[in-house]
């Protein structure tokens, strides 16, 4: 009997250590959530576009509005950003079906095939898809106007067509409604081409119209001032991140926690101020004698303002000295001030310049004026935007703009953004303004004028730059790798975005 107990006793303590075993395997086998996966890698993938506004290596390393919102987001995170940049939009796409990154941040708009594929983040900033032109040829005012002279155009252009845009459903679905409204109208997508290339087309005259974002435009006129908006092809349409789609909600949940935070904060504001907030002012006849002086005066002064830079970038020391002199170093005024750095006597006097028209004393002199404006601006500012303070300063004087600083805040602004102290440095015009100020009155539109020009050249010098040393074959990618797809993936993801129209398209119509 004894016997009969204890195997009974056995059998069931097998049993209980079975199901506690198998139990245990099941906690174990739980699947991790995608929130939790990243933590425990301890690297955030981020997708991205190599490109003037969401990546790219500058001076200082890595910047772009992307990649600083992306590090922002991966210090929440508390693990370490790895940012994954492509040439082509459509590599990013598998990329992250794939489970190669875990977000994509490049700019990208909340497109009907986009939201259908992926999930978005919130909206972050608006563009519009605009008809570009190049300067001085025909301009269509509106689609009608287009439609009408097409054939024309085409048989003008040895039966070629006349539009092309890159392989990207943004577009494509936006010219293939229209195609479906008009079945005469007629475009070509260019798979092997990004916007740049069919931008710098328009502007030589090869391509008559390419459709490209608002704030592409806007950028790409700092260095081919030749193109232009023909008209807008759509309202503003939202700009966000994009992740996977599934059950899964806690990377998606920290992402919208994140963006509110981000803008609640005033932090959103102010990269979007210094990435994009000088695009919309643009002087066209400035800009083309701007561009020839790229060629034909900055290859000659460029490795002064390199020699003396210090801790600037040269860019900028050359963005300031056309501002100021059009890089001429005899330059003079009749107001006293000369050189290359227009520089006035006692503020040469206080930098060691004994002649203001030698261009490696104004060029030192001038670096080391705009240091001390730097060093006087206060530490609330960001780091990143002392710079447009003290820039500021160089022109109207210190004192006028920390008056511009009181201003604001008086009137519920914030202090320490650039873009809400320069909205008030024009009042320091009005006398009921300025006569509330310690330093009274001051031309302070010239100087929000004249940062916002030295943020044009310094963009404009940027890309000529990258320009011509990717002309030269010369591009250092060794900080980052860029994302590799197979054909086969690519075109798995580019029938998936553009099913049907695609096939209309994909060829001269």
């Amino acid at each position: 009997m004894k016997k009969h107990y204890l195997n009974y006793f056995r059998y069931l303590g097998s049993i209980l250590l079975a199901a506690i075993t198998l139990t245990g395997c099941q906690i174990e086998s739980e699947p991790k959530s995608e929130l939790e996966q990243i933590r425990e890698r301890g690297v955030l993938r981020v997708g991205t576009l190599n490109n003037q506004l969401s990546y790219y290596i500058g001076p200082d390393g890595q910047a772009g509005l992307d990649y600083e919102l992306a590090r922002e987001f991966a210090d929440e995170l508390g693990v370490k950003l790895e940012m994954k940049p492509a040439y082509r939009i459509s590599s990013l796409y598998p990329a992250l079906r794939n489970g190669e990154i875990d977000i994509i941040a490049a700019g990208l708009t909340q497109s009907p095939e986009r939201l259908k594929n992926f999930r978005p983040g919130p909206a972050y900033y608006y563009v519009s898809q605009q008809l570009v032109y190049k300067k001085g040829q025909w301009r269509p005012r509106n689609l009608k106007q287009l439609l009408e002279k097409q054939d024309e155009l085409i048989e003008q252009n040895d039966g070629k067509a006349i539009i092309q845009i890159i392989g990207d459903s943004h577009f494509n679905q936006t010219l293939a409604d229209i195609k479906q409204q008009n079945p005469d109208f007629s475009y070509q997508v260019d798979n092997n081409s990004d916007v740049n290339d069919l931008l710098k087309k328009v502007a030589t005259g090869e391509l008559a119209f390419t459709v490209a974002d608002s704030v592409e435009v806007h950028l790409s006129q700092r260095i081919y001032p030749d193109i232009a908006l023909a008209f807008e092809l759509t309202e503003d349409q939202p700009i966000s991140w994009f992740l996977r789609r599934s059950q899964d909600e806690s990377l998606y949940a920290m992402l919208i926690e994140f963006f509110g935070q981000t803008k609640q904060s005033g932090q959103l504001a102010s990269l979007e101020e210094k990435y994009i907030g000088h695009i919309d002012s643009f002087d066209y006849v400035d800009t083309r004698a701007f561009i020839r002086a790229l060629d034909s005066k900055l290859p000659k002064w460029s490795p002064l303002f390199k020699k003396y830079s210090d801790e600037f970038d040269w860019r900028l020391v050359a963005a300031l000295a056309y501002q100021e002199s059009h890089w001429n170093p005899r330059a003079k005024s009749p107001t006293g001030v000369r050189g290359m750095m227009m520089l006035t006597l006692p503020t040469a006097k206080s930098v060691g310049v004994t002649d203001r028209l030698n261009p490696e004393q104004s060029v030192k002199g001038g670096v080391e004026y705009l240091r001390r404006m730097v060093e006087r601006v206060p530490d609330s500012v960001e780091t990143h935007e002392k710079i447009w303070f003290a820039l500021a300063s160089y022109n109207v004087g210190y004192g006028h703009v920390m008056d511009a600083r009181r201003l604001t805040k008086k009137q519920g602004g914030n202090p320490d953004a650039w873009s809400d102290v320069k909205e008030r440095l024009p009042l320091l015009r009005q006398q009921k303004y300025f006569s509330q100020t310690r330093y009274g009155y001051a031309r302070g539109d010239e100087a929000k004028n004249y940062v916002e020009n030295i943020r044009r050249y310094y963009q404009s010098i940027i890309g000529h730059v990258e320009q011509q040393t990717v002309e030269n074959n010369d591009l250092d990618n060794s900080d980052f790798t860029v994302i590799q797809v197979p054909d086969s993936a690519l075109s798995d993801a580019e029938a998936a975005f553009e099913d049907e129209t695609e096939s209309e398209s994909d060829q001269e119509e």
